[in-house]
Parts: C-alpha cells; structure tokens; sequence
C-alpha cells in the first residue's frame, strides 16, 4: 500500500467547505500474474493536460502525464497481490484494491470525498466491506473525467513498474514486455517453465498447468 501527496497543498482543488472529487480506476485485471492496482487521485486547481484513457496514450506520454499526476495532485494506490487475487476473485480483488486506495487517500487528505467517480458500471459499494462512500460508476469514465483520466495512468503506470521490476526475479516470462498479460511468449514460458509464486493459480490457463 502507498500513499503519496505534494508538499505544497494550495494547488489542490478544494476550498472551504468543498470536499473534494476523487477519480479511481485500476490496472491489471487480466493478466495472469502480478497484482491489482487501483489509484484515487485528487486533481489540483490546474491538471496536467492531456488527462485521457491511459489506454488511447503512448508510452512516453502516460509516463509523462504520470509523473505530472504524482508531483501536483493528491494521489493514492492500492495494491492486491496474486495469492488473494485468488482468495477473492478477481472482481472481489478489484473491489478491495479500490477500497485501499481510497482510503488511504482520505487519510492523507484529512477529510470525506465530496464525491468519488469510478470508471466502469459497478463501485465497491456493498461489494467490499470496507467501502463508505457515495460513489458513481462511469462507464467509459477514463475517457470522460480527468479525475479518472489521471487514475487510470497512474495506475497502469504503477502497475507496469511493478511486473518490470518482477521481471528482474523471474525472468523467463518476459514481464517488461507483457506485464503478464497471456501474451503468445508469455504462454510458451508458462509452459516450457511452470507458473512462479506471483502466477494467479486461479486463472485457467495457470490453473490448467498446475493440475497436469
């Protein structure tokens, strides 16, 4: 779990009594190894530009715009590891990776959201025991609200240096190019090597190789 803030607060975008909008989304529900991240993210008074789907940017932009996010805004990340990826179910993962990161962010910013938009068509409410919040689902959010915009590349970002740095460990698999999605090379190592401790026993073609 991380938490993270800018030291300087005037830029964030609440004042008063205005509580602020946190943005969520996550990365990686459908690799076979590596976590679920979720972030939450407080946008300042002036967002870097150029906030969309992390998905519709290049590498070197995301990294940029990423590295804009986490030194002006007010942003955290929740972390969910494979082995209770499996426990939960990657839903129920998911759900709980956001609940992490928001929470942590409420802490770091001392007071309740105004409101939480979440890309997607469900929020962890009544879905992951933790979860308090007035939030709502945006299908397509990533795209739509900067706020989400901003969580979807941190997220990823965060995310993708996690499977690059686990590359270094288990280096058959070709992580820094995959980030453990069932990529045709990723298969083929899964299959000439077996699965790691950081493979999700639970997703088929993992669960199919360990039963052999």
């Amino acid at each position: 779990m991380v938490v993270a803030t800018p030291k300087d607060w005037t830029g964030i975008e609440w004042a008063g009594n205005l509580a602020p909008e946190i943005g969520v989304d996550e990365a990686g529900r459908g690799p076979l190894a590596g976590p679920v991240v979720a972030a939450a993210v407080v946008l300042c008074k002036s967002p870097p530009q150029g906030l969309d789907d992390s998905k519709r940017l290049s590498a070197k932009r995301r990294a940029v715009l990423d590295e804009q996010i986490r030194r002006t805004c007010v942003w955290a990340v929740g972390v969910v590891e494979a082995d209770e990826i499996d426990r939960l179910n990657v839903f129920g993962a998911t759900m709980r990776a956001m609940t992490l990161a928001v929470s942590r962010l409420c802490e770091a910013i001392g007071c309740e959201p105004g409101s939480i938009l979440i890309d997607g068509n469900m929020t962890p409410a009544g879905r992951d025991a933790g979860w308090h919040w007035p939030a709502r689902a945006i299908v397509g959010g990533d795209g739509l609200e900067p706020c989400i915009s901003a969580a979807s590349i941190v997220a990823k970002e965060w995310r993708d240096r996690i499977m690059c740095e686990a590359a270094g460990r288990y280096p058959h698999y070709g992580w820094e190019r995959n980030k453990g999605y069932p990529t045709p090379d990723h298969l083929t190592a899964l299959r000439d090597h077996g699965p790691c401790p950081l493979h999700r026993r639970s997703f088929a073609p993992v669960a199919q190789l360990v039963l052999i």
